[in-house]
This record gives C-alpha cells, structure tokens and sequence, in this order.
C-alpha cells in the first residue's frame, strides 16, 4: 500500500535562521469568497513559526516578517517571495480532493466548519486553510478515498450501471473507497432543471418528440451553447452538490453530466486534482454529449464507440474499451438450470424463453406473452414444447392480468426482480427491447436474444448489433417473435446454440472489474504529490 507523504520536522540551520531573523507570521489578509462559497485563492504553502520550536504544519498564502530593527534587504526578500506566493496562489486554487477543503456553508461568508470537520482542514474564518494534523498532501494512510457517481434517471440503465460500479468497488478494495450515488439534475439543480428524469420519460413515450429532441441537439455548436447557457443557472448550486462530497473520483455515467462539472472543475483549477471520467452506456449509438476532451479517461463498451470518441477529438490516451459495466453477481458462476428453475417455480425440464419490458414493465409484453402461449404448446401431442417467465416490473396491473390468464403452457409472472442473473440463467433465451445494459447481460449468460423495440437514438445501433454480430434477431411481431421462439424450441436448436455461442465470444464479464481498477491506477498517480521535507 502507497503511504502518504509526510513533513519532517527536525531542528536543523534553517529553523536557527528563522528563530534569528524574526518571528514569521500567518498574513490571513482576507480573502473574497467566490460565488460557490469558498476562497479560490488558497494554496498548500508551508508556515513554521521559528521561535516555537516545532509545530504542526499550517497552510497559508503568505509570510510577513516582524522586526524591531532595520532589515529592508529581507524586507524586500519576503516582499518579493509574498509576491511569488500569491501569484501562485491565484492560479492554482486548492480543491476538495486529496485534501479534503469543507464546503462551506454556501452563503458565501466565512463560517464554513469552524474545525469541526474529520478531514484535517479547517478555515480559520476568512477564507484561509489551516491543517489541524493532516499530512501535507491531504492524504492520510486510513482515510478512504470518495468516489462520486453523476447519473439521472432517464431510463434504468444508467443507475443500473452506477451501482455496479459502486459494487465492483465494494468487493475489489472494500473500505477503501466511499462511493457516493447522485442524480446530479434532480438532487442539485434548481427548476426546472431538476425535472429532467420527467421531462426525458414524458419524451420517450412520445417517440416523435424525443427523436426530435435526440437529433437536433447533436451538433457541437447546438449543445455546447447550450449547456454554456445552462451553466449560467445551475453552476452554484452543481458547484455546491460537488463540493458536498469532496471526492476524489468523479465518474459521469449520463451524456449530460460532463459539460457543466467539467466546466466548474476548470474555473476553480480543480482538473488536475480530481480524476474526472466518463463510462459510456450506449452500446453503439451514442450522443455527441458523451465525449469530452477535458475528461482523464473515457470508458468505451465497444469498438464503434471507441472510434466515436476518437472523431470527437479525445485522444487514444484517454480511452479504453472495456465493455458495458454490469453488476459483479453477473461474473459469478452459474448455478444449474435446473436448480434455478426449481427455486423460480418453472419446470425443470422444458426450454424456457424470458420475456422482460424493463423496470416498468413497457411493450407489448401481454400480447407477446398470449403469442407465445399458443405457439409453445403442440395442439398434435396436446403438451407444451417450452415455457414462459415474464417480468413485468413495476407494471402490477400488467402482472395481474398475466396472472389471471389459463396459460396452456407453463407461465411463471414475476415482479420488479433485483436478481435477474437467476433469471436469465434458468432460461434459454431472451425476448427485450434494444437496452445496452439487458444485452450485455444477456451476452454474458449466453442467451440469445430478440429485440421487439428500441429507443430512437441511443437505441437504434444496437439493433444491428445484435443482428449483425449473429446472437438474435429483431421483430416487433408478437406472432412473429413466438414463430422464432418455437422453432428455436423445435427445428431450430442447432441455430439456437450457435447464437448462445456467439453471445459467449462477445460477453465482457469483466468489464466493471478493469474500469475500477484502472480508476484505482489513476487515483494513485494524482496521490503521488512531491513531499516537503525542511531538513
């Protein structure tokens, strides 16, 4: 394990000639509070006081010398170094990475925690830093380093991935890291900005609008102006949300939260401090939003995105493909099919197709479900050639209906599901609209898949995907999608198992793994700060 740098305080010449020279003092000019609540002006300089012996190091932006007698020369010496420090200081504002620098109480005056704090650091009240007992470079040997995940709830996948970011920490390094969750538009922004997750739900049910608003707002010149003319409205308070959890690590997993922190992090000169990085969670497509050149890495799920972000103006240096995050449990062994199938209530025995509409149960799943019904079960030898298990989600009115049906064939309807790696694996194929983070899962377990919908957009390269790589097909024929099932069931087997095949080749179970990890690599480099020793 890396441990911090540490000050090294001994007696020695140096502290001789202070003690000699004169008593060297905190100069705590005051300094303004910007509009985010706190000074952009301090920096990590060293202060001694030479004529106390040994003290605890403190953080100040300038030195004054008090004397009873002429010294003008050494006047003029710390004249100029003052001057050295506070044009160092007015460029290179201290952040609330490593070193932890509290938040404030955001209304802009100096009452900020008055030492109460566990991170070391406390303002003295105007706006200047004083170390309490942190090492100099902020980082103390127990202390975890805070990860902050910027996500909204437009769709399930993105706080799916979140939190399989969040696990795969958890299980990789343990107490090492606090990873922190935030919907970064509803939680900190004003309206009507914090209505985003609606106002995206409200588009996608109206397909039309939403691919109106997907492509209108792709060009570079359309969006870029307009996050700078959003950024005037919510910068305070997005500075504010930042700064509440003083992470170290920041990682977007939205198309929409890069442009704004990025923009904040680069006015308080806080981009080499905090490692900034973007996970893609689109497949294929993806909107021009996700790539920006200031970010330390961007995480790719495939190729095609690679080179998307390539065309965007990112370097080869800050892109990896790894794949699609998905939840850890996904890389765990698969138990057997027929063990699943007993504890979900299926029949050991007979093929079974998983037919899923997302969190809120959307689609045609009621009539796919009837389809499959009739196609699943052989009128000549009067018994079912397949089952069927339906996730319907939040949809409870949609899970009653099923529920209320005489199925021919064995049907199982299950809720809003948190293992669905038991799901899929007591089954043999998949029937799902076009979301990355279902096909990726899928992929790992091998299940062959058929799409019956897609989201314009982001959406819609995922449809060849699928196709074009040979693991499924796309219908939005519920009596067409049942004639697949059934001949996948029947004649078909051997195509069956070439597309479970070729789902296998391109699963990236350990994608969630590789991205943490490497965050872990990056994390450590920006620790590897200079020490300052006195002797």
């Amino acid at each position: 394990m890396n441990h911090p740098s540490t000050v090294h305080q001994e007696p020695g010449v140096l502290s001789d000639l202070v003690s000699r020279l004169g008593h060297f003092a905190l100069n705590s000019n005051s300094r303004p509070l910007n509009s985010d609540g706190y000074s952009s002006f301090l920096s990590n300089y060293l202060y001694f006081d030479g004529s106390i012996g040994f003290k605890r190091p403190k953080i100040c932006s300038s030195l004054s010398l008090s004397t009873r007698g002429g010294a003008s020369s050494i006047r003029r010496f710390l004249s100029d170094f003052n001057k050295a420090i506070r044009f160092h200081c007015e460029r290179i504002p201290i952040g609330f990475a490593s070193v932890q620098v509290d938040t404030g109480n955001g209304n802009g005056d100096c009452s900020h925690n008055n030492g109460d704090g566990d991170n070391g650091l406390r303002y003295d009240g105007c706006g200047v830093l004083v170390d309490d007992g942190v090492h100099v470079n902020g980082v103390e040997a127990d202390t975890p380093k805070k990860v902050l995940i910027l996500m909204s709830d437009t769709g399930g996948g993105h706080r799916a991935s979140a939190e399989a970011i969040k696990a795969a920490f958890h299980e990789e390094f343990g107490d090492d890291y606090q990873v922190f969750v935030t919907d970064l538009w509803s939680d900190h922004t004003p309206w009507p900005f914090n209505q985003l997750p609606r106002s995206y739900n409200f588009l996608v049910k109206h397909g039309p609008l939403w691919k109106m608003t997907y492509y209108a707002s792709a060009p570079r010149i359309i969006h870029q102006s307009n996050f700078a003319a959003t950024s005037t409205f919510i910068a305070r308070e997005v500075a504010r949300g930042l700064m509440k959890y003083q992470p170290d690590v920041i990682i977007s997993v939205h198309p929409l939260m890069q442009h704004v922190p990025l923009r904040i992090l680069r006015a308080k000169g806080l981009l080499k401090k905090i490692v900034f990085t973007t996970v893609i969670t689109d497949l294929s497509t993806c909107h021009p939003t996700w790539f920006h050149k200031l970010v330390t890495r961007c995480y790719c799920p495939s190729a095609e995105v690679a080179k998307r972000a390539l065309k965007a103006g990112l370097q080869p240096s800050q892109i990896k493909v790894y794949g699609l995050p998905v939840r850890p449990s996904f890389v765990k062994p698969v138990r057997p099919k027929e063990e699943l199938r007993r504890e979900l209530g299926m029949d050991e025995d007979l093929p079974a197709v998983l037919l899923m509409g997302g969190g809120e149960g959307m689609g045609p799943i009621e009539a796919t479900a009837r389809a499959l019904g009739d196609a699943l079960y052989d009128e000549d030898l009067m018994k079912p050639i397949g089952q069927i298990l339906v996730i319907c989600g939040r949809n409870k009115k949609l899970a009653n209906r099923l529920l209320s049906i005489d199925w021919k064939t064995p049907v199982q309807v299950k809720g809003f599901v948190t293992k669905m790696e038991e799901c899929m694996g007591a089954c043999d194929c998949i029937i799902t609209k076009a979301g990355p983070g279902t096909i990726a899962e899928a992929m790992i377990r091998g299940l062959p898949i058929i799409l019956n919908d897609y989201i314009a957009g982001q959406e819609v390269g995922n449809v060849p995907y699928v196709v074009e790589n040979g693991f499924g097909k796309f219908s939005k024929s519920p009596k067409e999608i049942a004639n697949i099932v059934a001949e996948w069931f029947g004649p078909k087997a051997d195509e069956l198992k070439a597309m479970s095949r070729n789902a296998l080749k391109l699963a990236r179970p350990d994608a969630v793994f590789k991205i943490v990890h490497d965050l872990h690599e990056l994390v450590k480099q920006r620790s590897l700060v200079p020490q300052y020793n006195t002797t």
